[in-house]
């Protein structure tokens, strides 16, 4: 804290001692290898639970819901954003990584390693929940019998425009709340995860979201 160290009766000046516990923290350096650990960890979360969250929706007589599924998604994202985004940035998707690397918010160099950490986080991830499900080993069916995979429920064409909606939504959001210096960060992750969920209510129904 501030006191007053010295004051001179000469002049009436007010000498100011600042002590450490007033002065910025240093910052921690944050080497490459705990991003991209980052990224994986956040990645492989991400998927395991929102993933987890439409297989036991899909298997136990649709206990959890569009609603719930849409919960688990954009909770997930949330705490992984509050937990490591001050670590990686909390990308968890290659889309985001490349929209911010092309738009000069990222290094272009370290693209390739965010991609491949998120690509093998998202791959154990579901190869956890095949063995966890009991899942075929194409991966898409339960039992020989549900489908869990991603496939629309309306033509092509409008899913894709929905999911070109959705995205540009999720990265508007992201470049408005995460990267922009004005910002109020604070609230980053709430807003983020507010997003993915709002994504799933809208695109859900239509076809199964993959952002």
């Amino acid at each position: 804290m501030a006191h007053i160290s010295d004051v001179t009766a000469q002049t009436q000046t007010v000498i100011l001692d600042i002590k450490d516990d007033d002065s910025p923290r240093p910052r921690v350096f944050i080497s490459f290898v705990q991003k991209l650990f980052g990224e994986f960890v956040g990645t492989f979360s991400l998927v395991f639970a929102g993933c987890s969250a439409i297989v036991v929706n899909d298997t136990y007589g649709k206990p959890v819901t569009l609603p719930g599924i849409a919960l688990v998604w954009g909770l997930t994202v949330m705490v992984m954003t509050y937990s490591i985004g001050h670590i990686s940035g909390a990308h968890f998707n290659p889309a985001i990584t490349i929209a911010l690397a092309s738009s000069r918010r990222f290094p272009l160099k370290q693209v390739p390693g965010y991609i491949a950490a998120q690509v093998l986080g998202s791959t154990l991830a579901i190869e956890s929940i095949r063995l966890m499900f009991q899942l075929n080993n194409d991966g898409c069916s339960l039992k020989g019998s549900i489908y869990v995979g991603n496939h629309p429920s309306s033509s092509n064409t409008a899913a894709f425009v929905v999911e070109f909606i959705a995205t540009f939504n999720l990265l508007f959001v992201i470049s408005a709340v995460a990267t922009d210096k004005r910002a109020n960060r604070s609230f980053a992750g709430v807003a983020i995860g507010a997003t993915v969920v709002l994504d799933i209510l809208f695109g859900g129904y239509l076809y199964r979201k993959p952002l």
